[in-house]
Parts: C-alpha cells; sequence; structure tokens
C-alpha cells in the first residue's frame, strides 16, 4: 500500500513537471519544402529561422517562453502546403508559422490561415495582388524587385525585353505587371514563355530566344529548372556579354548550385546580398556560418525568414500576447535594423526596404551594382495592372 501510495506521488510530480514544462514554451511552425524541385531554394530558408530561434531562446525566448520549432516539409507540392498547414494550426497549435516560397505555396495555405485564424509569416518575393491580414509578407512586392530590374534594364539601354518564367502564378503575375510596364515605358516586349515548375527542357525555349534577338532576358524561372537553363543557354553560345540575364529567384546559393562560372556577371535584384557591409548583416552571415558550415551561401529570402522570426518577437512583446490576431495589429509600425538594412512593417503587412540590383561574380558571390535611393514603400497592388483596387 505505501508502495502504490509512493507510486501515485512519483506520477503525480512527473504529470506537474511535465505540463509545467508546457507551460513554459510557445510551439512555433516551419514549414518549406525539404523535398522536390523547390528543396534547392527552401532548406537553407527554414535553417535560417531555426537560427533565430535558437537565438532567442539562448537570450530567454519570448515574454519568458522558450520556443519549440515544429518543422513540417511541404515537398513542392501545393496541396501538401495546405494540409501542413492544417496540421500545425489544429493539431499542433502552433502560435505561428514561418514559411513557404512559390506563391502556389502562399495560395495554398492563405484559406487555411484565415479560416483557423492563424498567422503565417511569407518570406519571398511575389506578385502582389494579395492582402490578407493572416499573412505578413516580408519579401519584395512587384514595386521592390520586379519594377526596379526593369527600370535598370531600360537604363542600361536594354529595351528588347524577354520574358522566361516557371509556368504558375508568381512568374505570370510578374509579367504581367512587367508587360503593363514595359508598354508604358516605350520598349519592346521581343517573347514571353513558361515551363513547368522544375522543367529541365528549353531547346524549344532557346529556339524561340534565337529567334527574337532579345537584348536581355528578365527570369522568373524558380528552382531546380535554372540549373537546366543556364546550361543550356551557354550551349547555345550566350553569355552574360551578349545576352544578360537578370533573374529574381536566383541568389547565392542556387549561384553556388548552377556553378559560379555558368552565372558569371549575369543580374540579379533582391532586397538583400550577402556582400552587404552593415553590422547586422555580418553577425547573421558569421551567425549562420558557424551553425550550419563556413562555406554557406546566404540568400534574401535567408535573410527575411531570419528577420521575420525577430520580428514576429517584437510584435508579441509589444502585444504582451501570442494570440495572432493582436500580434498581427501589434506588427504595424515596427522598425528594426536587421539583415537588410532598416525596415519597417506598414499597415497591409508588408515591410518598407531598399532594392538591389547585384552582378554576379567569384564564388557566387554578388556586387551591388545599383540600388534604391533610400527605403521603398510596398505597393501591393500595382496601379497599371490593377487599377483601383488596394488592401481593405
Amino acid at each position: 500500500m505505501k508502495h502504490n501510495t509512493r507510486l501515485t506521488a512519483s506520477l503525480s510530480l512527473a504529470l506537474l513537471s511535465t505540463f509545467a514544462s508546457a507551460q513554459d514554451t510557445v510551439k512555433v511552425g516551419v514549414l518549406h519544402s525539404l523535398t522536390g524541385t523547390m528543396a534547392i531554394s527552401e532548406i537553407t530558408v527554414a535553417n535560417a529561422a531555426q537560427l533565430a530561434v535558437d537565438e532567442i531562446n539562448a537570450a530567454g525566448g519570448v515574454l519568458g517562453k522558450k520556443l519549440t520549432v515544429v518543422k513540417e516539409d511541404g515537398a513542392s507540392d501545393w496541396p501538401t502546403f495546405a494540409t501542413k498547414a492544417e496540421k500545425l494550426l489544429t493539431q499542433d497549435k502552433v502560435a505561428v508559422v514561418f514559411g513557404g516560397w512559390t506563391s502556389a505555396s502562399r495560395k495554398a495555405m492563405l484559406p487555411v490561415f484565415e479560416k483557423n485564424k492563424g498567422l503565417l509569416f511569407y518570406p519571398v518575393q511575389f506578385e502582389g495582388n494579395e492582402c490578407s491580414p493572416n499573412i505578413i509578407y516580408t519579401g519584395a512586392q512587384p514595386n521592390q524587385q520586379a519594377l526596379p530590374a526593369l527600370d535598370w534594364a531600360l537604363s542600361k539601354g536594354y529595351r528588347n525585353i524577354f520574358l522566361l518564367g516557371s509556368d504558375y502564378v508568381y512568374p505570370r503575375t510578374a509579367n504581367l505587371i512587367l508587360k503593363k510596364h514595359i508598354a508604358d515605358r516605350k520598349a519592346t516586349l521581343a517573347g514571353e514563355e513558361y515551363v513547368a515548375l522544375g522543367g529541365t527542357e528549353f531547346s524549344s525555349v532557346i529556339n524561340k530566344i534565337k529567334a527574337a534577338k532579345p537584348q536581355i532576358i528578365i527570369n522568373t524561372l524558380n528552382g531546380d529548372s535554372n540549373v537546366s537553363f543556364f546550361k543550356q543557354y551557354q550551349a547555345a553560345g550566350y553569355s552574360a556579354k551578349t545576352l544578360p540575364v537578370i533573374s529574381f529567384s536566383i541568389a547565392e546559393q542556387e549561384a553556388q548550385s548552377i556553378g559560379p562560372a555558368l552565372l558569371s556577371g549575369q543580374y540579379a535584384t533582391w532586397n538583400y546580398f550577402q556582400s552587404l557591409p552593415n553590422a547586422a548583416n555580418k553577425k547573421f552571415v558569421a551567425a549562420y556560418k558557424k551553425k550550419f558550415g563556413a562555406n554557406s551561401a546566404i540568400t534574401d529570402p535567408m535573410a527575411h525568414a531570419y528577420m521575420d522570426v525577430y520580428l514576429w518577437k517584437a510584435a508579441v512583446e509589444k502585444a504582451k500576447s501570442f494570440d495572432p490576431s493582436v500580434v498581427r495589429k501589434a506588427i504595424v509600425g515596427i522598425s528594426m535594423d536587421s539583415p537588410l538594412g532598416k525596415i519597417t512593417v506598414d499597415k497591409s503587412g508588408s515591410l518598407t526596404q531598399a532594392v538591389y540590383t547585384g552582378q554576379s561574380g567569384a564564388g557566387g558571390q554578388f556586387r551591388v551594382v545599383a540600388q534604391s535611393k533610400g527605403v521603398v514603400a510596398p505597393q501591393p497592388y500595382d496601379k497599371l495592372a490593377f487599377p483601383g483596387k488596394t488592401c481593405p
């Protein structure tokens, strides 16, 4: 009988300890493609979010609670992103989710977050034309990437432009916006082609490029399709000197995977490059390399994902609550010095941030060749492509 009493007391203490431990932690979701065609870009974005969580926990957590990451694989499949988002919100009961890359994945997740009143931080450039109270859009809007890239190309005398992209919502909508502005600026659309996401056959596209004789290609291919394209582009006799390419989804990491020699001299426009000299970026790059390897390449979506966790932390502490709806209201107006430079969250849930165009060089690093005059406020709805539309 005494033995049973001691056993009962021991079990009760264990249960109390487990409950207390649970009360001292908060779950956060990280949802990216860890497999499939987008893994080339997304694995390290998940790593960057994990790094921020680890740093925050080491510094004492958020409102006295440590963060526990629940990581899920979207598997480069948009229905899977929706299913995993539902699991994170309804089964794991996470306070927030950091994730997504393609607009197809985001659009698959959006109704899940709205239905369950969750909060998603989306770290990648996108086509705009969307606002949701349940998503914080920290990647570039079109006026913070696509349009500055077009203006840079025009300033260099490239007025005959070929649009090449993966066949899904982001490239098609981004190119719809670009076509409006190409016409508005009295430039010429040489051609427009799409391949399936993950596609590797570009012979017909290369033939159409040869026939069109453009001065520059604006590239919205995503994932490992870029590897195949640049190999076949080079095999056709093209180079950055004869036909430059400016890309929106190729950064330092993709340059490493494709091969720095293959991308040498090519261009990209982002809100961040690893080469930025500010103190916050130097600290971030050093911390990432220490945790994930000295040869790691750091990209814009990685920097946004890292910063997103800190933005969420700042909003939670401002709100004194983990409730997603309260946090969403509190995040408006928050500013911080980040690896990207000074950023501010506006009322649409998007960032005011600087824009950079870089040229790929040795080791896949980008040298900044142009940048915005100060920060650029987001415009979720392009005035030429979507006149009269605004965020609620």
